[in-house]
């Protein structure tokens, strides 16, 4: 099987018993390598690493830890090639997109350089005579972050970026789809100079490495992306441990398209939230609220752009759409494809395809004539799959837009400055567009969303503060 990829721990690379295939969902005959799968005393000595490294990392001058960041950043930059083409081969991302992806993860570890230096406090005074109060953020001590496979170098980036720059210590997890990305930008962090103990990396299943994380007294919060049941787990664990907890999980997101809206850039928005990236997006537009004046030329400009999508080999020049990433959610998206037509939905697309290779192909899929209530429109698919849901009004629009369990991102396609207006402050999601898709947003700006999309505070910009760090009140007499 050739060599196997280890676990990163204490400064140290580190085998284990048992190991896990890697391939390429475009063709599952290339077996990418083979990762280590970590155990729960890998966990535990991690932990022990990190836990003793603690004190002075966050004691470390945020000069130092800028300088760390910024040679990650640069090191990604340098290796921005090999990481794409990992990311494509093992994710199943187009290049181009695996490409943004990567460079995304640069920006973002620049950024936070910067906000190593950043970090304010506060000199207030106090409502008794001759006292000074200040109020200080500290690193939170040790961190444990768990990953997802859809975007397997950003988001690890955007939770691993912030947790060294406020001098915290970290223990990452990657989901156990994706670990060749994960491990070079574990490669890239080590050989930038990281300290042995301040960054670990412990592949292997969530079962194991995830709960062994959730049991272990010395980290002190877990930052998670995930799936909505793993993450109700999760939260389970880590209030009977009483950590600080961070997750981003599903979304069936809407995006509305008004009476008054641009065709143009209406269909553009709805094609690139719902299909684009395989539509493996927990922001993607996978609800598409169309007014009934607009209903039928959106739809058919939509199905016709959608049906000319070229959908391939991540590899292959000039391809849109890669594959699925696995086989089970191939299975579970065509799952959903065949429940929609059972509710009733003229379904268009959605098929399995065959493109030469082993691989998990599928066209993208439109289901009109759906209505909010069907499973197919209310449950997240997490593939190239989107209701159509025909209203008669602005309201009725904003109104169906909501009832969800999700509210994570919502949009609205509209040339009404009122619409627009009313929309951004009635919509119960943590982000909103206008006239841009659901999914894409800016690194430097805080990521969220409310009800089952999110719990605690936000990720990235400076509000990744909130959770990375704790605030301390101090209190002192000058009498």
């Amino acid at each position: 099987m050739g060599k196997t990829f280890e676990n990163l721990i204490g400064g140290a690379w580190r085998g284990a018993d048992d190991a896990s295939e890697n391939r390429s969902p475009s063709d599952v005959t290339d077996l990418i390598g083979t990762y280590a799968r970590g155990r729960a005393q890998d966990v535990a000595d991690a932990a022990s690493a990190a836990a003793a490294a603690a004190p002075v990392w966050a004691a470390a001058s945020p000069q130092v830890r800028a300088d760390l960041l910024d040679r990650v950043a640069a090191e990604i930059t340098r290796r921005e090639g090999e990481i794409a083409q990992m990311l494509a081969r093992e994710e199943g991302k187009v290049l181009p997109e695996a490409l943004g992806e990567t460079r995304r993860a640069a920006h973002v570890f620049r950024f936070f350089a910067g906000e190593a230096l950043r970090l304010t406090g506060d000199a207030l005074a106090s409502v008794r005579p001759d006292v000074d109060v200040e109020v200080t953020r500290e690193a939170l001590g040790v961190v444990g972050l768990i990953t997802p496979w859809n975007f397997p170098i950003a988001i690890p980036a955007w939770k691993i970026a912030p947790a060294l720059a406020y001098g915290n210590c970290v223990i990452f997890k990657p989901a156990e789809l994706t670990p060749g990305s994960a491990h070079i930008l574990a490669e890239i962090i080590h050989g930038s100079g990281c300290p042995a103990g301040v960054f670990n990396l412990v592949m292997g299943r969530g079962s194991v490495v995830g709960e062994a994380m959730t049991a272990d007294p010395r980290i002190a919060g877990i930052s998670f992306t995930g799936s909505v049941p793993v993450g109700r787990q999760l939260a389970a664990g880590c209030a009977a441990n009483m950590k600080k907890l961070q997750m981003e999980m599903g979304g069936k997101n809407p995006m509305v398209v008004m009476n008054d809206a641009d065709l143009a850039t209406a269909v553009s928005a709805c094609l690139n939230g719902a299909f684009f990236q395989t539509g493996q997006r927990c922001t993607a537009s996978s609800r598409l609220i169309v007014q009934s004046g607009i209903h039928d030329a959106f739809v058919a400009e939509l199905s016709r752009q959608m049906q000319a999508l070229k959908v391939g080999h991540a590899l292959t020049e000039g391809m849109q759409i890669g594959p699925v990433a696995s086989q089970n959610q191939l299975d579970g998206n065509l799952s959903y494809v065949a429940l929609a037509a059972e509710e009733g939905c003229e379904v268009l697309g959605g098929g399995r395809l065959d493109r030469g290779t082993d691989g998990y192909f599928q066209s993208p899929a439109l289901f009109l004539g759906a209505r909010n209530m069907m499973r197919s429109a209310r449950e997240e698919i997490f593939g190239p799959c989107a209701s159509v849901i025909k209203v008669d009004d602005f309201d009725e629009a904003v109104y169906l837009a909501n009832d969800t369990q999700f509210g994570l991102s919502s949009g609205i396609c509209t040339t009404s400055l009122r619409h627009a207006r009313e929309f951004k402050r009635h919509s119960s999601a943590g982000m909103v567009m206008v006239n841009l898709p659901t999914a894409g947003v800016d690194y430097h700006v805080p990521f969220g969303g409310r009800k089952a999309s999110s719990f605690g505070s936000r990720e990235q910009g400076s509000y990744a503060a909130e959770f990375y760090t704790s605030v301390k009140t101090a209190y002192t007499f000058a009498g």
